[in-house]
C-alpha cells in the first residue's frame, strides 16, 4: 500500500527520526533500568516518541509498526493521566526494550530495501495484558481511570484550546523560492518544530503528507499557519528553518483575530468561556497589547552571496545540513589525490637542476602546503563521528546479557564522546560487542558470594572507557571480576597443541594472556548461548588488525581485566618513511618503527633450518630480509652495507633489512588491486612524487609470517 504514492524522500525522514527517537527511548530506559519507576518527564518523553513514530508510520501505511508503538502509546498514556503505584517496573522496561528492538528490525528492512514484515500480534497481546492489569491496578487504587487514548476528528467545529493570560496568537506565512524541492516536507519540518511549543496548530495545505501535489501549492501561494503558543516571537521564529524560505511572515493576532482566521482555514469557532475567577481576573485588568506593525517580523533573502536577516532580533542559530556519506567518501578520495598532486609537483625531477633559483617557488610552495594540511583536518573532522552511539548498544548489551545470566552488573561509561573516522565505527562495533560480552560472561563471577568473600562489592561492575592520545583510540573494556588465570590458560594451550612444549617460564604474561585470541581458544568447559566455542576473540583480533589496530590484554587473577583496542584515528591518510630495498620503494608506517641501525655479521644467529636472528644490545629479534621475501634484485647482501629498521607491533618486534631510507611523507592509503595476488606482508599501496607506485608494509602481517616459519 505503501507503494501507492512516491514515499522515498518522506521515508529517508522517517528512517533518521525514528532512529534518532529510538536512540533517545533506549538511552532513557537503560539509565532508569535500575530505577524503582519512571519519572514524569521519563514518561512524558516515552509517550511523545511513541506518538511521534506511531503517526509518521501511519502516514506511510507500516501498520505493524503503528499497532506495537500505539499500544505501547496506550500504557504510557495511562501511565502518564493517572499515576498509579506499584507499576512492575522492570517488566515495563522489557515491554518497552521489546518494542524498540520489533521497530529497529522493522526499519532495518526498509533500510535493506525489503518491507517491514514482522509480525506484531504477540507483541500487542503481552502489551494488551500489560495493560489491563495497569488498568486493574489503577481501579483497585481507587484513582479515576482516564478516557481511552483515542483521536476524534473534528466534524463540524472547532474548539480552539482554553488560552491562557500569557497566550500568544501568531499568523505564519512561508513562501519558498520557486526552485525549492519538496517544500511538502520542508513544511512538515516546520510543523513538527512547532509542535512542541504550540498549545494550538492548524495549517494550511492540511494534507502536505498525503498530497504530493501539495508541493506544488506550497511553492506557488505559501505556507500558512495559525499558532496559539506560550512562546515569543523571537522563540517561535528560531524553530523554524529558513534555510530555503525567500519569505517569511509573522503577525501577532489578538484572540479575537485568531478566532476570525480560523473561517480561513475552513474552521468555525466554538469559544470555551474561561472559569469565573479567571474571567473576573481578565475583567479587573484588561490586557493591553499595541498592535503589531505589518511586516515587523519578514525574513527576506537578500541578493546572492548575502545572507538572510530578520528585521527585529534574530537569534543567531548554528545551520546544519545532512550530506550523503558517498559524498563524503567522494571528497575524502579527491584530498587524498590533492595530496598526491602537491607531492609529485613538489618533489618533481624538473626542480633538482643544479643552480635553479627556486625561493619564489618554495614561498608558493609552503602556501599549498598549509592549505592542503589544513583541508585534510577539515575533511577529516567532518567525518569523525562521536562514539555515543556504539556506546549506547553495549549498555544495552550489558543490561541483555547480565539478566539472562543473572548477575548484578553495573555498566561505567567514560569518554563516550569521543570522536573517530565513520569507518572506524564500522569496523570496532562487532569487536567491542565480543569484548563487553566476555567481561559479562567470563569476568564477572557467577555469584555474588564469591566476589564479597574476598572484599569485593557484590555487585560487578565494567568500565567502557575512550580517548584519544598520540593520534590514536584507545578504547578499553575493563571489569572488577576474576581475573585470567595464567597457569590455566598455558594448560589449555598446551592441550589444544597452539603452542610449543616450552615451559611456562619462557612466556611473559602477554604472551599468555594472548592465547585467548588464538581460534578455537576457550577456558568455558560448557557451551552456553554466548560463549565456550572458542569463536569471538580471534575475531576481533582480525577485525582490528584489518584497521591496522591491535589488542592489548592486561589482566591480574581475583581483581580483574582490561582488554584495550588501540586503533589510528582514521584510514585515509598516514605519516610514513619512505625506504629502498634494490629498485622497489616501500613506505612503513611512522608509528611502528622503534628505531634505526647499523649492525655487523657477528650480531646475526643463523639457525640451521635457515631462519635468522639479530641480537641487539643482548635482545634477540627475528630478522627478515626484504630482498629475500620478495624476490628482489640488485639490492644489499650484507648486512653491514644496509640498515636494520627495528619495527614493533602489538608488543612483538620484528627486524628488516633494507638499503636505504629515501623521505618522511603524508602517504595517501590504497587498496592492493584485487587482480593482485594477496600477499603477506603487505597492506596497500600509494603513489610517491615521481609517480612511482610504493607498496605499503603489514608489521603484522609480517610478524604472522615469520611466526608461521619458525
Amino acid at each position: 500500500m505503501a507503494e501507492e504514492f512516491n514515499t522515498e524522500s518522506m521515508l529517508d525522514m522517517f528512517l533518521y527520526e525514528s532512529g534518532q527517537l529510538l536512540e533517545k527511548l533506549e538511552g532513557i530506559i537503560l539509565e532508569k533500568q535500575d530505577a524503582d519507576c519512571f519519572d514524569d518527564a521519563d514518561i512524558n518523553e516515552i509517550f511523545r516518541v511513541m506518538h511521534t513514530i506511531k503517526g509518521s508510520s501511519g502516514v506511510l501505511m507500516y501498520d505493524n509498526i503503528t499497532k506495537v508503538t500505539h499500544k505501547l502509546e496506550d500504557v504510557f498514556y495511562y501511565l502518564r493521566e493517572s499515576h498509579p503505584d506499584d507499576v512492575p517496573h522492570m517488566e515495563l522496561v522489557e515491554h518497552v526494550l521489546a518494542v524498540s528492538d520489533f521497530v529497529t528490525g522493522e526499519l532495518d528492512k526498509l533500510k535493506n530495501g525489503e518491507q517491514p514484515d514482522g509480525d506484531e500480534k504477540q507483541l500487542v497481546e503481552d502489551l494488551d495484558e500489560f495493560l489491563g492489569r495497569l488498568k486493574g491496578e489503577i481501579t483497585k487504587q481507587g484513582i479515576q481511570m482516564p478516557q481511552a487514548n483515542k483521536h476524534v476528528e473534528p466534524t463540524q467545529f472547532y474548539i480552539t484550546p482554553v488560552a491562557g493570560d500569557d497566550s500568544h496568537f501568531y499568523r505564519i506565512s512561508i513562501h519558498y523560492r520557486s526552485d525549492t524541492q519538496m517544500s511538502n516536507l520542508r513544511a512538515y519540518s516546520a510543523t513538527y518544530a512547532l509542535k512542541e511549543v504550540a498549545e494550538d496548530l492548524l495549517y494550511t495545505p492540511d494534507d502536505i503528507l498525503s498530497n504530493e501535489a501539495s508541493a506544488d501549492v506550497i511553492v506557488a501561494e505559501g505556507f500558512h499557519m495559525l499558532l496559539q503558543t506560550k512562546s515569543s516571537k523571537e522563540e517561535v521564529i528560531a524553530l523554524i528553518d529558513s534555510s530555503e524560505a525567500e519569505e517569511i511572515n509573522f503577525d501577532e493576532l489578538t484572540k479575537e483575530e485568531y478566532g476570525n482566521a480560523l473561517g480561513e482555514f475552513g474552521r468555525e469557532q466554538v469559544i470555551l468561556e474561561p472559569a469565573p475567577a479567571e474571567k473576573a481576573k481578565a475583567d479587573a485588568k484588561p490586557e493591553k497589547k499595541e498592535a503589531p506593525k505589518p511586516g515587523d517580523y519578514v525574513v527576506k533573502t537578500k541578493e546572492a552571496g548575502k545572507g538572510k536577516t530578520l528585521a527585529k532580533n534574530q537569534p543567531k542559530q548554528q545551520s546544519i545540513i545532512s550530506v550523503n556519506v558517498e559524498k563524503m567518501d567522494a571528497l575524502m578520495d579527491l584530498i587524498g589525490e590533492l595530496v598526491i598532486a602537491e607531492a609529485v609537483v613538489l618533489q618533481n625531477p624538473d626542480l633538482k637542476v643544479p643552480g635553479l633559483e627556486l625561493s619564489n617557488f618554495q614561498k608558493a610552495s609552503g602556501q599549498l602546503s598549509k592549505i592542503t594540511t589544513e583541508l585534510q583536518e577539515v575533511i577529516m573532522s567532518m567525518r569523525m563521528m562521536p562514539l555515543t552511539n556504539v556506546f549506547q548498544k553495549m549498555r544495552r548489551i550489558v543490561f541483555d546479557v547480565s539478566r539472562k545470566l543473572g548477575k548484578d552488573i553495573e555498566l561505567e561509561v567514560v569518554g563516550e564522546n569521543t570522536e573517530v573516522d565513520k569507518n572506524i565505527i564500522e569496523h570496532i562495533t562487532d569487536p567491542l560487542m565480543h569484548l563487553v560480552r566476555n567481561s559479562v560472561d567470563h569476568g564477572i563471577e557467577e555469584n555474588s558470594e564469591d566476589r564479597t568473600s574476598i572484599g569485593k562489592p557484590a555487585k560487578g561492575k565494567i568500565t567502557l572507557e575512550a580517548k584519544n592520545e598520540g593520534g590514536k583510540v584507545y578504547i578499553s573494556v575493563k571489569d572488577d571480576g576474576k581475573g585470567l588465570n595464567k597457569e590455566k590458560l598455558y594448560q589449555k594451550a598446551l592441550e589444544k597443541g597452539v603452542i610449543e612444549n616450552k615451559p611456562m617460564s619462557e612466556f611473559t604474561d602477554k604472551e599468555i594472556f594472548r592465547f585467548i585470541t588464538l581460534p578455537g581458544f576457550s577456558t568455558k568447559e560448557e557451551v552456553t548461548e554466548y560463549s565456550g566455542r572458542g569463536v569471538g576473540m580471534d575475531v576481533v583480533v582480525k577485525n582490528i588488525q584489518s584497521i591496522s589496530g591491535r589488542l592489548d590484554i592486561n589482566s591480574v587473577e581475583f581483581e580483574g581485566s582490561e582488554m584495550t583496542l588501540v586503533i589510528p584515528l582514521t584510514l585515509a591518510i598516514i605519516n610514513g618513511i619512505v625506504v629502498q630495498v634494490g629498485n622497489s620503494p616501500f613506505v612503513i608506517e611512522t608509528a611502528s618503527i622503534k628505531e634505526f641501525v647499523r649492525v655487523g655479521e657477528d650480531s646475526l644467529i643463523h639457525e640451521p633450518s635457515g631462519e635468522e636472528y639479530i641480537v641487539l644490545r643482548g635482545e634477540c629479534y627475528p630478522f627478515i630480509r626484504l630482498n629475500e621475501k620478495y624476490d628482489l634484485p640488485d639490492s644489499v647482501h650484507k648486512i653491514e652495507e644496509g640498515i636494520v629498521v627495528v619495527l614493533e607491533h602489538e608488543g612483538s618486534q620484528v627486524c628488516v633489512l633494507i638499503d636505504k631510507l629515501l623521505q618522511e611523507q603524508e602517504i595517501v592509503v590504497k587498496p592492493i588491486p584485487p587482480y593482485v595476488k594477496k600477499v603477506k606482508g603487505l597492506s596497500g599501496c600509494t603513489q610517491l612524487g615521481d609517480g612511482s607506485i610504493a607498496l605499503i608494509l603489514d608489521i603484522a602481517g609480517l610478524l604472522m609470517h615469520d611466526g608461521e616459519r619458525r
